[in-house]
């Protein structure tokens, strides 16, 4: 018996020893291992170089505390465990997840509070074997940083989606989004950004929420095409000094000058991102009594310049069967007015078919009155973001456009082409200059023919930038649709844009990332109900019993030899 004592302390000594060394071994050498097939929480290089930079305590408030279906305990346990891997490489960042909802006398105030503060809360439909119910979530955070604040959207809206599409799409957002919210408010802006101005473009309070958007990491400033006339070599090195130029559907002709300026600004490294109609068309023009108007080109002189960059906007209109949808007034006159919903085949709505980052895991874009841009073979690489339903095709331009054609019927056969328009294209590569071997309009002791790597983005059509206006006029948020109640991809799609073509960190690359969420099937639980208890709850306790009664069994043969 002594020496079985002395053998059990040498070994808890042995033991203790071990632990401690383990402990000092640990506090020198930090290592953390993702056993996943997906690699989910392993976190990008971007994001551990924005969380180093993280000196002083970043808090976070996460409003997904509470009584949740499924779907979203399972997005709440991915964004505990997403937050805990930030903290375990910096302890500056505390977190706590809150439930705004809990106390009912401050449910009214709290639910005011937050929505004032931009985070729209969601109501879900929970249907629990038959039983249905209502939940209201607030799939929000709020990071705080020396004193600057921004908000995190945990769930993504996706349009005609289940709860359990739209946690797995958000799921794999979530280090991007918490990335891009660290990297707001822990690094001061740097890029700047030009709206250009003069050229007919769309009203500043067309195109506020999307300013308002990208004003939170880059500085914004208006550049005036006017000055061009006067003093173009003076205009051009104003221009230089903004790292983007943003020409938001512009409806005047530009004249050779300006497009001198835009060139130069382009091959001496400036990104830009063109928003541009080929076709005069409006929707607002539309309603009038006869509910036709007459869509023709628009000459913006822009031709020339994108044919030597490698694209052509053609001056076509796309019609698309996948389309975004109108309410117009119905009945006789004199009756009740009754407005129904119909599919407004010029304003198509596009999902993305690429796996670039800009447009990955994003909802679908409404667009209105696009036209086809057309590929053309140069050095310039290009890679389609957006493009149209299969089942889509070109009108030419002069058209009559009436309201009447939402009762036409169609089918497959009238669109033989295969659809597949282009509506959206990055250009990546070394751009040259639309003036080489031709006369300059202004001299330019500048002047370059070839430029350095670069990036731009065209989209052919101006009114994806554009918000509407409640009845006080002002700015509702960009996508969404205040006459079918619809929230459409328009703004992530062109902050996206704008990140990409201004990202030097990496950080929109996140945007990658494949998470894989195996999801329960409800529908084979309903129907094996029974068999399911049994086997996620009867048999693990089987199971254990049976193991209990064996350690018994063979611990009391052991010892009773």
């Amino acid at each position: 018996m002594k020496d079985a004592k002395k053998h059990a302390l040498k070994q808890l000594g042995i033991l203790i020893v071990g632990l401690i060394a383990l402990n000092i071994f640990g506090n020198y050498f930090f290592k953390r291992f993702d056993l996943t097939a997906d690699k989910r929480y392993t976190l990008s290089e971007t994001s551990l170089n924005l969380i180093k930079q993280v000196d002083s305590p970043l808090y976070i408030d996460v409003y997904l505390e509470g009584q949740f279906p499924g779907e979203f305990k399972r997005l709440q346990s991915e964004t505990r465990q997403t937050l805990e891997e930030f903290k375990a490489y910096n302890s500056n960042i505390i977190f706590q997840f809150v439930n705004p909802l809990e106390k009912e006398e401050e449910r009214e105030a709290n639910m005011k509070m937050l929505y004032q503060r931009g985070l729209t809360p969601i109501s879900i439909t929970v249907d629990d074997k038959g039983k249905q119910s209502q939940e209201v979530v607030f799939p929000w955070a709020v990071a705080t940083y020396n004193g600057k604040v921004t908000k995190v959207q945990l769930l993504k809206n996706m349009m005609g989606a289940t709860t359990e599409e739209k946690v797995v799409s958000s799921v794999q957002h979530l280090e991007y989004a918490f990335a891009d919210a660290f990297n707001k408010i822990t690094k001061e802006k740097e890029k700047k950004i030009a709206v250009i101005k003069g050229i007919g473009e769309l009203h500043d309070l067309q195109i506020a929420d999307f300013l308002k958007s990208v004003r939170e990491s880059y500085y914004i400033g208006p550049f005036t095409m006017d000055s061009v006339a006067k003093s173009p070599q003076r205009s051009l090195e104003a221009l230089k000094k903004y790292d983007l130029a943003i020409i938001a559907k512009p409806s005047k002709r530009f004249t050779e000058e300006e497009k001198e300026v835009l060139d130069q600004f382009i091959i001496n490294g400036g990104k830009t991102l063109w928003l541009v109609d080929n076709v005069q068309a409006e929707m607002d023009s539309l309603y009038n009594e006869t509910g036709t108007i007459l869509a023709y080109p628009k000459d913006l002189n822009l031709t020339d310049m994108f044919f030597k960059y490698g694209v052509r906007i053609n001056p076509l209109l796309v019609k698309d069967e996948q389309a975004t949808p109108i309410k117009l007034a119905t009945g006789e006159p004199g009756s009740q007015t009754q407005y129904e919903q119909y599919f407004w085949k010029y304003a198509p709505f596009v999902y993305p078919q690429s796996q670039h980052p800009i447009v990955k895991n994003i909802e679908g874009v409404k667009f209105e009155f696009a036209n086809p841009i057309e590929l053309l073979k140069n050095d310039i690489k290009k890679t389609v973001l957006m493009e149209s339903s299969q089942y889509s095709k070109a009108i030419g331009t002069p058209t009559q456009v009436s309201l009447e054609m939402v009762t036409e019927e169609t089918s497959p056969k009238d669109y033989p082409g295969g659809g597949r328009l282009p509506l959206s294209v990055l250009l990546e590569g070394k751009f040259h200059s639309m003036f080489e071997n031709r006369v300059l309009p202004f001299k330019d002791a500048s002047y370059q023919t070839v430029g350095k790597e670069n990036k731009m983005i065209l989209i052919s059509d101006g009114d994806v930038v554009k918000n509407q206006l409640d009845q006080a006029y002002q700015p509702l948020e960009l996508g969404y649709d205040k006459w079918t109640n619809s929230l459409f991809g328009n703004k992530e799609f062109l902050l996206n844009c704008v990140n990409y073509l201004l990202d030097d960190n990496g950080l929109i690359n996140i945007r990658s990332k494949d998470v894989d969420l195996p999801l329960l099937d409800k529908e084979k639980v309903y129907e094996n109900y029974t068999f399911t208890q049994v086997l996620t709850v009867g048999l693990p306790i089987v199971v254990l019993a049976i193991f209990g009664f064996l350690f018994t069994f063979l611990r009391k043969r052991k010892y009773a030899r």
